[in-house]
């Protein structure tokens, strides 16, 4: 089996390198093809403006100054020899869930797998309650393999990726792996912070809110929140059906 591997975190980070012993337990055959900086935020954008360079850091190892759509592009089209059979983007720092997958980088690399028809999964390490702002990549790294070798036996219509979140605590600790739609949280999360630099002028950071919340049973929040893997399919097909039936029946 031949894996492709990227993220949105860049090329050094760890989180990469927890995915790289996840695929070669699965695989002697796993291709890295990651942005050369980290991405995180950049959806699912696309460099068609710039051109792309392209380093080669090791055997199968390979580093695009671009997007994480952009380096499953370069992988699939340039780089391996043969297209994929798995295409795995991870794992993040921080968990995607809720309106996270709109934003992450991490998904969109899943995203562009799917559209290209090729089995992809999303995977993310929360953190932020338990490890109180710093991340153990525990979780994931004892249930990543099993998560994704199981997860390999299920049929995905086309253009259908899985979003796979690891709770923030201790191995033992880890619940069930539980199937679940995605959530909706019951707060703003973005934040705007204004500052000033040594000039005296004003600029901002937009931030992520750390408040608990309440989420409905059966979601992707409500799983990690209880200590579940959650595992979240997603497709691209965003046409919202129901409201369409009602636009054509006037």
């Amino acid at each position: 089996m031949r894996i492709l591997l990227t993220n949105d975190d860049g090329i050094n980070a760890p989180g990469l390198s927890v995915l790289e012993e996840i695929a070669l337990s699965l695989s002697d055959d796993v291709w890295i093809v990651a942005p050369e900086t980290e991405q995180s935020g950049m959806s699912h954008s696309l460099t068609l403006h710039d051109p792309l360079r392209l380093r080669q850091l090791g055997d199968k190892r390979f580093a695009v100054k671009g997007t994480p759509t952009d380096c499953v592009i370069m992988g699939v089209g340039h780089v391996l020899p043969e297209k994929p059979d798995l295409i795995l983007s991870g794992v993040n720092r921080g968990q995607n869930m809720a309106e996270d997958v709109t934003y992450s980088g991490t998904v969109a690399g899943a995203m562009e797998g799917a559209l290209l028809g090729i089995r992809s999964f999303a995977l993310s390490q929360a953190y932020g309650w338990e490890t109180k702002g710093g991340i153990d990549w525990t979780c994931s790294k004892e249930f990543g393999a099993r998560v994704v070798k199981d997860l390999m036996t299920h049929d995905l219509p086309f253009q259908t990726l899985l979003n796979i979140n690891f709770p923030d605590c201790a191995p033992a600790d880890i619940g069930d792996v539980v199937f679940t739609r995605q959530g909706r949280r019951d707060q703003a999360q973005l934040s705007v912070e204004p500052r000033l630099d040594a000039r005296g002028q004003s600029y901002f950071w937009l931030g992520f809110e750390g408040r608990r919340s309440d989420p409905a049973e059966g979601t992707d929040l409500h799983a990690i929140a209880n200590r579940q893997i959650s595992v979240t399919p997603l497709r691209l097909d965003m046409t919202d059906h129901s409201t369409l039936g009602v636009l054509q029946k006037g």
